[in-house]
């Protein structure tokens, strides 16, 4: 079972407070990298919010937007002047901007704005984790999905990685045969006494320098290897795949560079075509 790191998970309420709305999109990223797009009220809520997307997403380009329509006329939050001042002091100290564009900035920052009553805060707090945990859960089925599509077209494409294998395999004592002949024939196109012992030596060291028996049978146990690994329950799979699918380009390279075999040769590029397409689709793989 794949997760994709593709996904979309909304969530939407209708509380004392006001209409709440919650989407969260993810991309594929080498590491969780979240940003967020809060209504200023929520900013305080920023690390708690955080805690639920790292422990649930592991991985991903996250974006986070929390909208907020207040129904009530007295607002139940208002501006902290001290911590804004301070902010605004300090930003000027590293840019030029005006102070209409300082304050932009420092409204957003922590603690710039907080609820005049804490049992308020505390509920309001509540309610919008209790929304990223859903938009959460509906942004992992959505990558569940993605990652059953995943999954079925890079095993469908590793199947026929293993076809191109079990041709090789079909083919490649046809080829001792072939290179054994090719051999002889130019020994005696030389029309030299030859020593037949010392020639059959060399024979078998080239022969056996040339032989892709070890390379076939790693690349079979990679083969299943990442197909065991696809059926584990553990979730994050992306770059342990990723890594198996090296070890399989290493394997079909010695291959083609050992082979010096046409029919061989043509069943490489094949294989490392099918391997691009695993390694594309990967990517997108948590």
């Amino acid at each position: 079972m794949l997760y994709s790191m593709t996904g979309f998970g909304n969530a939407s309420l209708n509380s004392e407070f006001g209409e709440i709305s919650l989407d969260i999109r993810s991309l594929n990223s080498k590491t969780l990298d979240l940003n967020y797009n809060l209504n200023p009220i929520f900013k305080n809520f920023e690390n708690d919010i955080r805690k639920i997307l790292a422990k649930f997403l592991k991985r991903g380009k996250v974006d986070i937007k929390i909208d907020f329509k207040n129904k009530r006329e007295t607002p139940q939050s208002q501006l902290n002047h001290n911590i804004i001042n301070t902010y605004i002091k300090d930003l000027k100290k590293i840019t030029p901007a005006n102070d209409l564009e300082l304050l932009k900035i420092a409204i957003k920052l922590p603690d710039s704005i907080y609820n005049k009553n804490a049992s308020e805060n505390k509920n309001l707090r509540n309610e919008i984790m209790s929304l990223v945990k859903i938009a959460v859960n509906t942004l992992l089925d959505f990558r569940l999905n993605e990652g059953n599509s995943l999954q079925k077209d890079i095993l469908s494409n590793l199947d026929s990685v293993q076809k191109k294998l079990e041709k090789i395999e079909k083919s490649a004592p046809k080829r001792i045969l072939l290179v054994k002949e090719r051999i002889k024939k130019k020994l005696l196109d030389l029309e030299k006494e030859t020593d037949l012992n010392r020639f059959e030596q060399e024979l078998i060291y080239y022969l056996e320098k040339i032989d892709i028996n070890e390379e076939l049978v790693r690349l079979r146990n990679h083969i299943i290897f990442f197909k065991n690994t696809v059926n584990n329950k553990q979730i994050e799979k992306g770059k342990k795949l990723n890594f198996i699918s090296q070890e399989i380009g290493r394997e079909i390279n010695t291959i083609g560079s050992k082979s010096n075999y046409l029919l061989i040769q043509k069943n490489v590029v094949e294989m490392k075509n099918e391997l691009e397409k695993i390694k594309e689709q990967l990517l997108n793989v948590l």
